[in-house]
């Protein structure tokens, strides 16, 4: 049984930080591609960032330069390191891994607000 696990979201004022977790089970961490989505109040899910097996990344441009993504193979887990928050990266985070169908964990709110 697969299982993605997030934690970390939370409210936080504009410019400042958090860093999100996820933790798997049931998959061969190591050889997955991982994913960070977010989908904010009435709009689509968008990709964040993504990270391959190789530690390959990539961002959606309005992330760039503020958000890093990282794994650690040894505990199954990938980060989302989010600093320079705006009111805009508000939403529901979510990570995802395609290993066969595709997986998602249940998703952590980000809130930036003053």
């Amino acid at each position: 049984q697969v299982q993605l696990v997030e934690s970390g979201g939370g409210l936080v004022q504009p410019g400042g930080s958090l860093r999100l977790s996820c933790t798997a089970s049931g998959i061969i961490f190591s050889i997955c591609t991982m994913d960070w989505y977010r989908q904010a109040p009435g709009k689509e899910r968008e990709l964040v960032a993504t990270i391959t097996s190789g530690s390959n990344r990539n961002y959606a441009e309005p992330v760039k330069g503020r958000f890093t993504i990282s794994r650690d193979n040894a505990k199954k887990t990938v980060y989302l390191q989010m600093d320079n928050l705006k009111a805009e990266d508000t939403a529901n985070y979510y990570c995802h891994t395609q290993f066969g169908p595709n997986y998602w964990g249940q998703g952590t709110q980000v809130t930036v607000s003053s």
